[in-house]
């Protein structure tokens, strides 16, 4: 059964599509994970699925209650404790109806609300403080003007999953959450009883919760069963067919244009279905396409030696010493993954280091000629009020990347940023988009050592990725706080492991406690089939065509006509999501025939020309 149905969604923001005719459906406790590009319409889905938006047609219909963490919560009341209570008010709600349907004698009413709170629990005060403890959230009695980024999203976070619904929208619930808090959400995710639809960057997450991943692409759903790593699999195959059918639908229209441009005595009788069908093919939208972008951190350094020493560091904070006795030594290549939980110093370090601290002592040296640059978790370096085209280069025309000036708007095209954006005011980007827009900037300024603060905080998976290759091709030296365990794997030489009382220890990699090693997906190679040629070799001296070959040439047309008809109904089947998800069995079969028909169709297309040259 289906606890949500979304129809036709459609919404634009101005002249920007963001949803077209999206439609999906997800089921009692199934858990999905929502995937695209930034901007691509996640967050906005999310708020129309929780009434926060109305799109411009369509519908979405939810049995039972929902709860949505937002990335940017706006909170009821004054304090923690006033978010927690309204959190609950589900709770008191169902008390009351309880106690009235007693009152009155309805037994009939009573006996479900009983059994809701008897699974919900009839007192629930000890489940906030085990809540509050484990999401790391502050105590009850903060004041909410006095937190801080981080601590209003955990807080956000606790009072989301303490709702309880039936349905749990997630938008980046791992922003601002340590390495052990993010495993246990893991596994509280796993286990909750109602359906989660989770929009996250961290891949073990998304791997070991997701039952499901739908990928909104160009404004629609595309669900493929399965994990994040059958998703990969299931999509690269899918936009490979895709491909292929389009490679196809273009090497048919040219040689339909071909022909239709010989003498008008060929195009007489049964051929004028093929000047239709040329149309048809004319008119058919081309298969969307997805731009790609690149980050270039490079400056052509040229030492081997140390770019940054701390010898003897000690910081402390209002009498709590966060670093004693650090020695540390940073060389090009070391991608460095700094790791602890929250408040323990972490971002103090890059501060200290890049200047904006003072530590209480030891040195800090910095090579000569090496430059400095940080991404902080504020995201500070954008002026909210800026256009885009002005953030991007301060009001210049012109940037200089690597050793070539280029214009401004060149340069926010190649980071996917439309021509309407450019006018638009930097507080009206999605995170995704002002993280990449100061990652470009980072880019720019050729920092021989960067010191990335949470940098995969509210990047898409595609970016993210895009900033693994950069960091790995990069020719200087990173020092990177980040809690998302698939990035620290995959860029980090080392780890840098803050273990509470000033105690900071270099490993070789990344610790994990209480935390298996993801599963590894193998796949089962599939051989091509071996391209067939049934092309009929041209004679030197062609010669006339007999009887029985002009009988072949009438008749090749209609039966081009129907193979192509037939890979025309397999292929929109191949194309259909529906397919994968209620006839996975049959996907490699049909694609096999479809390939099968195509081969056949090259081979009459190829003997049809033998022919014609002949007739």
């Amino acid at each position: 059964m289906s606890i949500l149905i979304a129809e036709d969604l459609e919404l634009s923001w101005g002249d920007r599509h963001v949803l077209q005719g999206l439609s999906l459906s997800i089921g009692e406790r199934e858990r999905v994970g929502l995937v695209g590009p930034n901007g691509c319409g996640k967050s906005t889905f999310l708020s129309i699925a929780s009434n926060r938006l109305a799109p411009d047609s369509g519908t979405v219909r939810i049995q039972g209650r929902f709860a949505l963490l937002e990335q940017d919560p706006d909170f009821p009341g004054t304090t923690v404790e006033d978010v927690i209570q309204a959190a609950l008010g589900w709770h008191v709600d169902l008390k009351t109806r309880y106690e009235s349907a007693l009152a009155s004698g309805d037994l009939d009413a009573a006996g479900p609300l009983q059994a809701q709170l008897d699974e919900a629990g009839w007192v629930v005060d000890h489940k906030i403080d085990a809540m509050l403890d484990q999401t790391g959230a502050p105590p009850r009695d903060r004041e909410l003007a006095g937190l801080s980024g981080g601590e209003k999203r955990r807080l956000a976070l606790a009072a989301t999953l303490l709702e309880q619904p039936d349905i749990l929208f997630l938008d980046e619930p791992t922003n601002h959450l340590d390495a052990r808090t993010i495993t246990w959400l893991e596994r509280f995710l796993v286990g909750y009883r109602g359906a989660v639809v989770l929009v996250t960057h961290d891949r073990y997450l998304l791997e070991a919760v997701a039952e499901r991943i739908i990928e909104i692409e160009h404004g629609q759903a595309v669900s493929y069963q399965g994990s994040y790593a059958d998703y990969l699999i299931s999509r690269a195959e899918r936009h490979a067919l895709l491909q292929r059918t389009e490679d196809r639908r273009l090497r048919i229209l040219a040689r339909e244009s071909e022909w239709a441009a010989r003498s008008p005595a060929a195009r007489t009788g049964k051929q004028k279905a093929r000047l239709k069908r040329l149309e048809t093919l004319q008119q058919k939208n081309a298969l969307p396409t997805t731009r790609d972008f690149s980050l270039d951190f490079t400056t052509g350094l040229k030492t081997s030696g140390t770019v940054l020493e701390a010898h003897g560091l000690r910081v402390s904070i209002a009498g709590r010493t966060l670093i004693e006795d650090l020695e540390l030594a940073v060389r090009p290549g070391d991608r460095i993954g700094i790791v602890g939980d929250n408040g323990i110093g972490k971002s103090t370090l890059l501060r200290a280091l890049i200047g904006q601290l003072q530590p209480d002592a030891g040195v800090i040296h910095k090579a000569p000629r090496v430059r400095l640059g940080m991404l902080d978790q504020e995201r500070s370096g954008l002026v909210r009020t800026d256009t885009v085209f002005e953030a991007a280069a301060g009001g210049n025309d012109q940037v200089q990347v690597g050793d070539t000036w280029v214009h401004v708007a060149t340069f926010l095209n190649r980071l996917l940023f439309t021509r309407e954006q450019f006018d638009a005011r930097v507080e009206g980007l999605s995170g995704g988009e002002r993280a990449r827009l100061l990652l470009a900037k980072k880019m720019l300024e050729g920092n021989s050592v960067l010191l990335l603060d949470e940098p995969t905080n509210d990047l898409d998976l595609w970016t993210l990725r895009v900033l693994e290759e950069a960091l790995l091709a990069f020719d200087g030296a990173a020092l990177i706080v980040t809690h998302d365990r698939a990035f620290l794997d995959r860029v980090c030489t080392a780890v840098l492991a803050f273990e509470g009382e000033g105690k900071v220890v270099r490993y070789a990699d990344r610790i994990q406690a209480d935390r298996s090693a993801p599963r590894a997906v193998s796949t089962p190679s599939k051989k091509a089939p071996k391209p067939v040629s049934k092309a009929t070799p041209r004679s030197d001296k062609p010669r006339k065509l007999s009887f029985k070959e002009k009988r072949e040439l009438e008749a090749l047309p209609d039966q081009i006509e129907e193979l192509e008809s037939e890979i025309g109904r397999l292929d929109a089947l191949l194309a259909d999501p529906e397919t994968y998800r209620t006839r996975a069995d049959e996907v490699a079969e049909l694609t096999a025939r479809s390939e099968q028909l195509g081969q056949q169709t090259e081979a009459l297309y190829a003997r049809w020309e033998v022919l014609s040259e002949r007739a």
